[in-house]
């Protein structure tokens, strides 16, 4: 928005004087000239610096309101961004990650109780597990995305592969860390396998399965984000980082890093909270 000009009135200008380079020089002679026709100097250097302080405060406004659209441009942007990062960490975080998240690990949690009861399940299951742990998530993406769409469903099928194993392997290691002593104790007291199991060891298994419960926290995110390089909706973390980059727009992409970041961060340091509160009574805690 412009200011409009103003003018002041210099009657040293009607008698065709210049001062714009600080010296009076008259078309028609010189300041001495102008005087011997009556012109008042003193009055005319007052109304000089009133002209200049007009035009001083008119370039100050000016300025300021120059500076004022620019941070309110960056304010919109800025606000247009944080939506995007937002919708981003619900396509991935809220759909892809939590949802896959709790599949992988509920049903890694299962398998690993039955493989308990049925030990040859177990002696099956366990190399299984070793050999889809090893196999890398850009060979997993593209075939979940052939199978499942380009949606989230894709994804959450990336999390439960990545988070199934963790979760079945703890949960057997942790089964098995009861003593000797304490089955002994238990067959003593006539207790069969599902009251042995809930009343003794899997309270001792708990700190495996909150050990897998941290890893899958991260392994989920990182899972999601790296099959969405492979085919997503236009939006999601992974999306952006992989657009933002092409486009050399460094500052999205580290902004996208860094809600990453804190949410895994978030999410692992609530579990260790959860985990200190619930087995604190195990002896791993007694001993720190």
């Amino acid at each position: 928005m412009g200011v409009p000009a103003i003018s002041c009135r210099n009657p040293l200008h009607e008698l065709g004087l210049d001062f714009e380079r600080g010296r009076a020089t008259s078309k028609a002679g010189t300041v001495g000239d102008a005087e011997h026709m009556g012109v008042d100097r003193d009055g005319l250097g007052a109304e000089c610096d009133v002209e200049n302080d007009v035009r001083g405060f008119a370039a100050d406004t000016r300025k300021r309101f120059e500076r004022f659209a620019r941070w309110r441009h960056r304010a919109a942007v800025f606000g247009d961004q944080l939506i995007i990062l937002w919708d981003d960490f619900v396509q991935t975080v809220l759909k892809s990650v939590i949802r896959g998240y709790l599949m992988g690990c509920a049903a890694g949690f299962a398998v690993a109780i039955m493989a308990d009861r049925i030990p040859f399940l177990a002696r099956g299951l366990l190399p299984f597990g070793n050999l889809v742990s090893a196999l890398p998530i850009v060979g997993i993406a593209p075939i979940m995305v052939m199978w499942f769409g380009f949606d989230w469903q894709s994804k959450a099928a990336v999390v439960v592969v990545m988070t199934f194993f963790p979760m079945l392997i703890n949960t057997l290691a942790g089964l098995d860390a009861s003593e000797r002593i304490q089955l002994d104790l238990m067959r003593s007291y006539g207790a069969g396998y599902w009251r042995t199991l809930f009343m003794l060891r899997l309270p001792n298994a708990l700190p495996f399965i909150f050990n897998a419960l941290k890893i899958n926290s991260t392994l989920s995110l990182i899972g999601a984000i790296v099959a969405e390089f492979f085919g997503t909706p236009i939006v999601g973390m992974g999306f952006r980082i992989s657009t933002e980059v092409a486009r050399m727009d460094l500052g999205v992409v580290w902004a996208t890093i860094v809600v990453a970041a804190l949410t895994g961060s978030l999410v692992y340091g609530g579990l260790a909270l959860i985990e200190r509160s619930v087995t604190a009574w195990h002896p791993s805690y007694r001993r720190r």
